[in-house]
């Protein structure tokens, strides 16, 4: 029997089209076994999408914004649309089962702990998608234990260093204290960030193997789309910069591996994609004060460079 929390619960969804997710997610939602607050933001849908919401879903908070700006700044304004003590993002492509809800927040009944990662499950429910993320001595970010089997959702290393962004929680206080995403970062590495910033801060994560939500696959760029690896690479240069990476010791290990990353890249997908954003997430990050680096727990030694390549290559795999 899971122990309840009391806390209040807003579960903050962003959709961008795509309404056949968003109410597959939300009628997996009505079976959750504890009382939660629904609040999805959507983020300048040019479809139908709003009006069904509005029509279709009258007991859920719509937020609405006029124009897609990205996924941080829509899940900011839900987040802060909410009053929740606890707060879970989730996308609308996840399918949760009846009790995630109950599962996810049990253990931030520990005052130390400020985020909790959940068990994704790949559309095929046997292999896993991620167990929240994980990161190297470079500050790269990976999903734990993508592409395991389920059995291996219990295991103990790679060390987590936070939630991934498909579904996880956050105590509100702490989601707060270190002022939620950065919106300077468009999509991908955002929610990576912030779980950086919150284990500077001191927040402890922890992960709920039995909080299982089922993620149906990326609907909004595609499986290595040159927005998508634009994207992705505009995160990497802006967290190298932001964190002082190639100032330290791993910057050897992180200019090697950038460069056969982004050689690699342009030599399997014949453009400069993954440069262009690497670029302009370098100068973005510019200007601003720099972060400290995570504390130790929060970051896997173990993962060698061989390792991290391995791992990157999964974005060019389709879903």
């Amino acid at each position: 029997m899971v122990g309840r929390v009391s806390s209040s619960i807003d579960v903050v969804i962003v959709a961008y089209g795509h309404y056949d997710l968003t109410s597959s997610c939300l009628r997996h939602l009505q079976a959750q076994t504890i009382d939660h607050h629904i609040i999805v933001v959507d983020n300048g849908s040019a479809d139908d999408t709003r009006a069904r919401l509005q029509s279709e879903w009258p007991n859920v908070q719509l937020e609405c914004i006029d124009e897609n700006r990205g996924f941080p700044k829509a899940c900011n304004w839900g987040v802060a649309a909410g009053s929740g003590e606890i707060v879970v993002l989730l996308n609308n492509d996840v399918d949760c089962r009846a009790d995630f809800l109950e599962r996810l927040v049990a253990p931030l009944q520990d005052a130390t702990i400020g985020s909790v990662a959940s068990l994704v499950l790949q559309s095929d429910e046997q292999s896993v998608d991620s167990v929240g993320v994980t990161a190297d001595i470079t500050l790269a970010g990976f999903q734990r234990l993508h592409g395991m089997p389920v059995e291996r959702a219990r295991g103990s290393r790679p060390l987590v260093t936070g939630p991934e962004g498909t579904a996880g929680a956050y105590r509100r206080s702490a989601w707060e204290q270190v002022g939620g995403l950065d919106e300077t970062i468009p999509a991908y590495m955002d929610i990576f960030d912030l779980a950086l910033r919150l284990r500077n801060a001191g927040w402890g994560t922890a992960c709920a193997p039995d909080a299982i939500g089922v993620h149906l696959g990326s609907a909004t760029y595609g499986s290595a789309s040159p927005a998508l690896r634009r994207l992705a690479g505009f995160g990497r240069g802006y967290v190298l910069r932001r964190y002082g990476v190639l100032r330290g010791r791993a910057a050897p290990r992180a200019l090697l591996t950038e460069g056969v990353v982004v050689l690699g890249d342009a030599l399997m997908s014949r453009d400069l994609a993954a440069l262009h954003g690497r670029v302009a997430g370098w100068r973005a990050g510019g200007g601003h004060e720099r972060r400290p680096l995570p504390p130790t727990d929060a970051i896997d030694t173990d993962i060698s460079f061989w390792d991290s390549l391995a791992l990157r290559r999964g974005v060019y795999r389709a879903p």
